[in-house]
């Protein structure tokens, strides 16, 4: 009977168990679930306005312009703000510890 040899581990399992990634992953995580979350309520929030109250949303601000009108514009606003967030504290908390991982897996100097 033969004996089954596991294959030799790969440069990318090496990294993917290194305590420098499972930080990366875990700071991504930190920033990343809440924010989700908070986007997720805000949006539902403003479907079930819609939905069911909608003498509020239709309230007049100014003109023609409603309160529903606003949330829902509000809806774009908060998602290319939500990504302009991400994007700076990408910058500033993620990439370089990224780059230097990347940079070790295509060196190879993978401990």
């Amino acid at each position: 009977m033969s004996e089954v040899i596991d294959p030799p581990e790969t440069d990318y399992q090496r990294v993917q168990r290194s305590q420098e990634f499972q930080d990366l992953r875990s700071r991504f995580r930190r920033f990343v679930f809440p924010m989700t979350g908070l986007f997720f309520a805000w949006y539902l929030i403003y479907v079930l306005l819609a939905a069911y109250a909608h003498d509020f949303m239709s309230t007049r601000v100014t003109g023609n312009i409603t309160v529903g009108l606003l949330f829902g514009l509000g809806q774009f606003v908060s998602t290319f703000a939500i990504t302009m967030i991400y994007a700076a504290w990408a910058n500033r908390r993620q990439d370089a510890v990224a780059d230097k991982l990347r940079r070790h897996i295509e060196l190879g100097e993978v401990r």
